[in-house]
């Protein structure tokens, strides 16, 4: 599976971005799917997961509230809604597959990794 994400960008503090990700064929359908991020100098971080059926999510305490995940598997997208950014949010977005149906937090459970797209926000 390739995961292609788009949508990063610069952005002043308390703006808003949406990153899409589009996933290469209809595998990534049957799995959870969810977004890491990788601040600089610090290791990727968990930020979303949402269920294979798209019923239940999960999201990082830091991010709870102000992102927004969800799924079109009739399309094989997955996309992250981000409010009320904060430059503390800058990082470098990736999206994954998870080996499974369910939710994940732990990077183990991530089977295919995207290319990420850098957001940026400024204050």
């Amino acid at each position: 599976v390739q995961l292609q994400a788009s949508g990063g960008g610069l952005v002043q503090a308390g703006g808003s971005l949406r990153l899409d990700c589009a996933a290469s064929r209809r595998t990534a359908s049957n799995n959870a799917v969810g977004w890491f991020r990788q601040a600089p100098g610090k290791e990727r971080a968990f930020v979303a997961t949402i269920s294979w059926r798209g019923d239940t999510t999960d999201y990082a305490d830091s991010v709870k509230g102000r992102f927004t995940i969800s799924r079109d598997n009739a399309k094989n997208r997955v996309y992250l809604q981000m409010n009320s950014l904060k430059p503390v949010d800058t990082a470098v977005y990736y999206c994954v597959v998870g080996r499974s149906g369910h939710r994940f937090r732990s990077s183990q459970s991530v089977q295919y990794w995207g290319q990420g797209t850098l957001v940026t926000v400024s204050s």
